[in-house]
């Protein structure tokens, strides 16, 4: 039987070389083979993470590790002890009018089977899924004051798990700067920082080798 890490790296070596969706622009952006209780879930890589070869790599990312690190780990250590998934792999592109292009439903649905195999090769027990898009993947999200900030359940490919939404750290939204999403990050942050699955990340040295059974 194959352990968990093994599974995960071929996984890993397949997606990328995905193809499925010839209006992204780019090939796709994978965080590190880790096996975690602790699954974050991402929108789309931008266009500088192509290149740079890993997710959240350019402000937003430097924005939602700051976030972490009031938590307790910093970017090394998430990247380290957090897998990093996301809606979409591949960077969509640019829309006409400026900003980056929300993936289309039949693109979302080309990638859902990836993060379905995350979940059953990591079974997670604490998920975080960061925007609208991320969000609305697992519950139905009209407002983010509706949903971040509180503890969630969910359900994904036979696998439970808490759900903590936090907002997209992209420098064009407001929201978490102004009442009440300045307050609905702390509490979503603390949310996260209380529960067991992140403090067994916390508690682990980095190059671990495989999930940590207790943190339920």
């Amino acid at each position: 039987m194959q352990v968990p890490q093994q599974v995960l790296l071929e996984h890993q070596d397949v997606l990328a070389h995905c193809r499925r969706c010839p209006r992204m622009q780019s090939t796709p952006v994978i965080g590190n083979p880790v096996v975690s209780r602790v699954l974050l879930v991402g929108q789309a890589p931008g266009p500088k993470e192509p290149a740079l070869g890993r997710p959240f790599a350019w402000t937003a990312g430097k924005m939602m590790f700051k976030w972490f690190a009031s938590i307790g780990l910093d970017e090394e250590q998430v990247r380290g002890r957090v897998y990093m998934a996301a809606v979409c792999r591949c960077f969509p592109g640019k829309r006409p009018t400026g900003g980056d292009r929300v993936p289309d439903p039949d693109e979302v649905a080309n990638c859902a089977s990836w993060l379905d195999a995350e979940f059953a090769i990591n079974e997670p027990t604490l998920v975080i899924p960061v925007g609208k898009l991320a969000i609305q993947q697992f519950m139905p999200v009209d407002k983010l004051d509706a949903v971040v900030g509180k503890l969630h359940r969910g359900t994904r490919n036979g696998v439970s798990f808490d759900l903590a939404p936090l907002p997209h750290p992209s420098g064009a939204s407001t929201w978490q700067y102004t009442e009440p999403g300045k307050t609905l990050l702390r509490q979503a942050l603390a949310l996260i920082a209380a529960h067991p699955a992140w403090k067994c990340v916390k508690a682990e040295g980095t190059g671990r080798k495989g999930k940590t059974k207790d943190a339920k």
